[in-house]
């Protein structure tokens, strides 16, 4: 919960929100866990979107006769984090700084700085 994540296609940082309260706690945080990838749930909008794949951008940019126009970022992941801890939380693997997340238009999220300095995959 809280960690700071980054969209290599994103123009600002975002937070990573834990919304099941049933978890483990971290330095009074909830413990996130490879399936915490619902958009504008657990991963918010990363200010807005310059990929070239993306349908909102395209047509922004056609309209600026071919110059890049970036549009506000609506987060749309493909899939779970990758690869996922050793440990577990609420049967599934636990998100480490290690993870990473891809977009739909072509976007790398990953992890920047995880919210707490203690190592919750030792196991």
């Amino acid at each position: 919960m809280g960690a700071q994540l980054q969209c290599s296609f994103g123009t600002a940082p975002s937070s990573l929100m834990v919304v099941i309260p049933l978890r483990p706690m971290v330095d009074n945080k909830l413990v996130a866990t490879v399936s915490d990838c619902i958009p504008m749930a657990n991963i918010l909008p990363f200010g807005m979107c310059q990929s070239t794949t993306n349908p909102q951008v395209i047509s922004a940019t056609a309209a600026a006769m071919g110059v890049l126009t970036p549009m506000p970022c609506i987060p749309v992941p493909a899939g779970i984090w990758t690869p996922g801890g050793k440990a577990q939380a609420t049967g599934m693997k636990i998100l480490t700084d290690k993870c990473k997340l891809t977009c739909a238009w072509a976007g790398q999220i990953k992890i920047n700085n995880p919210g707490h300095s203690k190592n919750v995959d030792a196991k």
